[in-house]
């Protein structure tokens, strides 16, 4: 049985690996921490626990994580946090028995690997900055950390950054590493074994209307039915499987080969928040293929439940 601690944005796709996690048989899922990032952090906090509870995982702790990053996500990009928790899906229950957990995000991650009766693995669909800080908090917990997946940087394609939003930038870097680069720097100084779902690979997994009208007519399943709503508030914009990419990793290994690369990423200037291969950097392991029907059928899959 895997432990697995996610932590997570509050964007749209972030609250469908959550729900994705729930379907994965063998991993035990310690806790769910909502990073202030791609989210206004209270209507995330409250779409999360909703969430688990839809998926009968009201038993995993949510923890709000009180970080900030140097560049600010867009409010449009945002708002979807407000959206999300107020689906007709997410609200037909008058309570809600999630817990909340009254300390910080980055505190939490730091207790509960600290208690963890062996490594945990984390899942990272949003900027790395509360591990960063659980890890300059309490620099021994990385031994209690077997490795990291984190969905975030492009490579060797252009990042998502658009200077509509950021005027300045050089549009190298995606998101999740803009957010706080820094913060990529932090984590990287360690020898936590890591993996990389970067822009690279989720290129080439896009939501298409096909993969919409599948899902569409599974809608008698309460997840599909979930999944549905969402990538419809998400249809008005060009959408990837970011997050659900990463998080099915962890259910079907098998569907991906992965690849090391040297690494280091841009922390100031123009290109703040790129990633690149650079011999001499960090060694990690890149997501470098995936069978893409397979992980289309296997998504599919998991939401008839």
């Amino acid at each position: 049985m895997t432990l697995i601690l996610h932590d997570h944005d509050g964007g749209i796709d972030d609250y469908l690996s959550t729900m994705l996690l729930s379907t994965i048989e063998d991993i035990e899922l310690l806790g769910v921490v909502v990073t202030p990032a791609d989210c206004y952090i209270e209507p995330a906090v409250s779409a999360t626990r909703k969430i688990l509870e839809l998926v009968d995982r009201s038993n995993v702790p949510v923890a709000a994580s009180t970080v900030r990053g140097c560049n600010a996500f867009p409010p449009l990009y945002r708002r979807d946090s407000y959206i999300i928790d107020r689906l007709p899906i997410l609200n037909e229950r008058s309570s809600v028995q999630t817990p909340l957990v009254p300390e910080s995000g980055q505190q939490f991650l730091v207790r509960m690997l600290q208690s963890a009766p062996r490594p945990v693995t984390l899942l990272v669909t949003g900027p790395l900055t509360t591990v960063a800080t659980a890890l300059e908090t309490e620099r021994s917990i990385g031994s209690n950390i077997e490795k990291i997946v984190w969905m975030g940087g492009a490579l060797n394609v252009p990042g998502n950054v658009e200077s509509m939003w950021e005027p300045g930038h050089d549009g190298t870097a995606e998101w999740n590493a803009y957010w706080d680069a820094e913060a990529i720097e932090t984590v990287w100084r360690t020898e936590i074994p890591f993996i990389l779902c970067s822009l690279d690979i989720t290129n080439r997994v896009p939501v298409t209307d096909d993969i919409i009208q599948r899902i569409a007519k599974q809608r008698r399943y309460v997840l599909s039915d979930l999944a549905g709503q969402c990538y419809a508030l998400a249809s008005p914009q060009e959408f990837y499987f970011w997050d659900v990419l990463a998080t099915a990793y962890l259910g079907r290994p098998d569907l991906y080969e992965l690849r090391e690369y040297e690494v280091e990423v841009i922390t100031e200037g123009a290109s703040q928040g790129r990633t690149i291969v650079k011999p001499g950097g960090r060694k990690i392991q890149v997501f470098e293929d995936v069978d893409v029907e397979g992980f289309y059928e296997y998504f599919l899959g998991q939401l008839m439940r």
